[in-house]
């Protein structure tokens, strides 16, 4: 039997097409990935589901009767739960009062909270969701707060339930104990919708998948049929080597040093006294949960946000204030936040591949820009780096999350920097894109160039760091070799020192 079906969806965004003519069937009692890269209309399509957008044109069933959902409360009264990628929760409220809030159990007119309590007890240990009850949401750790989200779902009586990008946020104990959490849904009859753009979880964890790209349906396969390079080729259209190589390194003298460095955020001390050294020829690889510092972190080696104390030094030269500072002693830094930190979206590209550099020369001299030398600079760049772009004078945001990324790495890597501070270097980008970016840091780190990567993705850390510091709260706990366990570092993040060993 049928669970969903979505017939011929199409959604428009202005001129943007998000969805175009999609047909999606999910069979009830299986797990179903939608993978694709972001952008591909995999959450859009969700919530044209869930009611939170409606669709231009096309058709819904669910448990195979037509379904109108226009909002949703719709959705919820077919039995559809969606556990959105940023969780929807009231830090100060507790468990129970997060679950019930707009169902509230009354007794007489009165709230009953002791019989909620119990409701969501035996809920949450029918599904082994481990978590307490009466514990306030801001006390409880990031794993927990998405079981409490889904036991709002499951509260609501959601036998279809959506999760979008659940693993972005957790550790790999974590996202095993979620693996755990969608067997036994899947084993008590609930039909679950799997968002993602990572290829090993949805080989991990799905019956059947739907590759999406450009909006669009290219396949459904079953899990059991298919390879992660299969996959791949099909959300970028192209075979995609999924590992690097990381060959051996001439490691020489340091190049950035940081010496006891901390740094302040608006709720406290985000980055507590920390040190670490990233020598020429190396790759310096910072893991964690985000949330951990690594913000900040960022921010203040590349002079965006002022240090309570400590130094930083480049050659051993004390870094000077602002961003400027860094770009003349060779510092290249490609933002964890491209939007916010990387581009000009209304800007072109070739005035974007000059960004911090414009009145430098040969793109300005004596107050007036070089036209013939910024476009020269321009088609070069693009041409090496191989950013995908109707024109140079085409505005950054018609590009897609991909390209705006490869710009960013080429602009920063062409001006042939000694330090890199490459930080989220591949978040919201295709396996394509994965590969590219990954061989420039590696490329660069081969040329003796320093490199210090902060990523959550703890596979990317792997692959590309000589050596790994682990951050939690703030504070480095661990420093590892390129060869440390998945287990190990991700007991670290979680802030298990001791079961790490």
């Amino acid at each position: 039997m049928h669970a969903v079906e979505l017939h011929d969806i199409t959604k428009r965004f202005g001129t943007l097409v998000a969805n175009k003519a999609v047909h999606l069937t999910v069979t009830r009692g299986e797990v179903h990935c939608l993978l694709g890269e972001n952008g591909a209309g995999k959450t859009t399509l969700m919530k044209i589901l869930f009611g939170l957008y409606q669709a231009d044109s096309g058709s819904i069933r669910v448990n195979e009767k037509p379904a109108l959902i226009r909002r949703p409360d719709d959705a919820i009264s077919l039995g559809i739960g969606m556990v959105h990628q940023h969780f929807m929760l009231v830090p100060r409220l507790t468990v129970t009062e997060n679950v019930i809030a707009g169902s509230e159990v009354s007794r007489n007119g009165f709230l009953d909270m002791n019989a909620a309590v119990e409701d969501i007890t035996k809920l949450a240990e029918r599904y082994r969701l481990r978590v307490a009850a009466r514990a306030r949401v801001e006390n409880i750790s990031v794993g927990q707060q998405q079981r409490v989200e889904i036991l709002k779902a499951l509260y609501r009586k959601a036998d279809i339930l959506i999760l979008d990008e659940p693993t972005a946020v957790l550790t790999p104990q974590e996202t095993d104990d979620l693996f755990e959490i969608i067997r036994r849904l899947k084993s008590d009859g609930k039909t679950v919708i799997f968002i993602t753009h990572k290829l090993r979880e949805t080989m991990a964890i799905s019956d059947r998948v739907t590759v999406l790209r450009d909006g669009a349906v290219v396949d459904t396969l079953n899990t059991a049929e298919t390879t992660p390079a299969e996959l791949a080729r099909r959300m970028v259209g192209r075979d995609v080597l999924l590992r690097v190589e990381r060959p051996p390194s001439d490691i020489g003298e340091p190049l950035l040093a940081v010496r006891d460095l901390s740094v302040a955020s608006r709720f406290g001390t985000a980055v507590e006294s920390i040190s670490f050294t990233v020598r020429a020829g190396e790759i310096l690889g910072i893991a964690g949960v985000e949330g951990n510092g690594q913000l900040e972190l960022e921010e203040a080696i590349v002079g965006l946000r002022k240090v309570s104390s400590g130094t930083m030094t480049v050659r051993g030269k004390e870094l000077g204030s602002g961003p400027d500072a860094r770009r003349m002693v060779g510092m290249a830094h490609i933002p964890s936040d491209r939007l916010r930190r990387g581009v000009v979206p209304d800007f072109s590209v070739a005035w974007n591949l000059i960004l911090g550099s414009q009145w430098r020369s040969p793109f300005s001299r004596n107050g007036a820009f070089s036209r013939k030398q910024i476009n020269e600079h321009a088609e070069r760049v693009v041409a090496q780096y191989g950013v995908r772009c109707g024109s140079i004078e085409a505005p950054v945001r018609s590009l897609s999350g991909g390209n705006q990324q490869k710009l960013v790495v080429a602009r920063e890597l062409s001006r042939k920097p000694e330090v890199v501070i490459a930080c989220q270097p591949t978040r919201g980008v295709d396996v394509g894109a994965i590969e590219y970016i990954h061989n420039q840091l590696l490329a660069m780190r081969a040329a003796g160039k320093a490199i210090l990567l902060i990523s959550a993705e703890l596979d990317e850390v792997r692959a590309l760091s000589d050596r790994i510091l682990v951050m939690y709260e703030g504070r480095i706990v661990a420093e590892r070799s390129s060869d440390a366990g998945e287990s190990e570092l991700g007991l670290l993040m979680a802030g298990h020192q001791a079961e790490a060993g």
